[in-house]
């Protein structure tokens, strides 16, 4: 048993530990030193490194990646104030505007940040989220080395742009599993757009956010995609708590219960191996 974590419930630890390493790829830090964007208009929580750090303890991940949230905009100083404090476990991901130069870019790779990310689904300080908008940033992330564009979209947006996202020169990491509908599973047309893109060897998925579209216990029902996607490429699948999960109502989502959950996906060590250490490595850079 282990004390309790702000924003995450329960006390258990995973079933299993996990391997030396072992990376949670998609998590947001908030701060309350640093102002929400005026467009937000949640309160944020308050989801410090220091609380994070009790996270890691609990699951025995030693690697993160740090993604930009929503809530600050295309302000980036929260996340790069929480890589500093992380150390060289700690990768980034950053929102920008489209207008971004390359001098700002440069800054941002220096402080480790690997990725810019493009979110279609929430709210954003400059307004909609365009193709055209993702494409501009593709271009400028491509002249950065090992940096990749990451996308938050509907799965009806993944269908529309499936061309779009096909054509990008950088690397492509699609966000919480596609959104897709447990209860369409692999049957679900944007999972044969996933299939598609990810058969052309350039894009690579985020086992995350289970919660985000489940309806059933435990996110049971997330079984059937989550195996398919492991079937197919486990080579170019990441995992992440996006603890402190500002989706789900508070006092709902285990952590421990993800990671187990992970494994049930996974089925066996050498995948999950394969998922929480080599492939965000690779991906990041590590």
């Amino acid at each position: 048993m282990t004390a309790a974590v702000p924003h995450s419930v329960g006390l258990n630890r995973p079933a299993r530990a996990l391997p030396p390493l072992a990376c949670d790829s998609h998590m947001h830090i908030f701060d309350t030193r640093f102002a929400a964007s005026p467009h937000w208009k949640r309160q944020p929580p308050d989801a410090p490194v220091a609380a994070y750090r009790q996270l890691q303890q609990r699951l025995g991940t030693q690697r993160t990646v740090v993604v930009t949230p929503s809530t600050y905009g295309t302000d980036n100083a929260c996340t790069l104030d929480a890589l500093d404090q992380l150390g060289d476990g700690a990768r980034g991901v950053a929102v920008v505007a489209q207008g971004v130069g390359d001098a700002e870019l440069d800054r941002l790779a220096a402080r480790r940040v690997r990725g810019l990310r493009v979110n279609f689904v929430t709210p954003q300080s400059w307004g909609e989220t365009t193709p055209q908008m993702l494409t501009t940033l593709a271009r400028k992330v491509a002249r950065q080395p090992g940096w990749h564009i990451q996308v938050f979209m509907h799965p009806e947006q993944l269908v529309a742009l499936e061309t779009v996202l096909a054509a990008l020169p950088v690397p492509l990491v699609v966000d919480h599993l596609g959104r897709i509908a447990p209860a369409e599973g692999p049957a679900a047309e944007a999972y044969g757009v996933l299939r598609r893109l990810l058969d052309g060897g350039n894009t690579w998925v985020k086992l995350s956010g289970a919660y985000m579209r489940s309806t059933a216990p435990t996110y049971a029902d997330t079984l059937p995609l989550a195996q398919a996607l492991v079937r197919a490429v486990p080579e170019r699948l990441v995992w992440g708590s996006d603890w402190p999960h500002t989706t789900e109502a508070p006092g709902t989502v285990n952590d421990a219960d993800l990671v187990d959950l992970l494994r049930a996906w996974a089925g066996s060590d050498a995948v999950m191996e394969r998922i929480l250490v080599d492939n965000p490595t690779r991906l990041y850079g590590f």
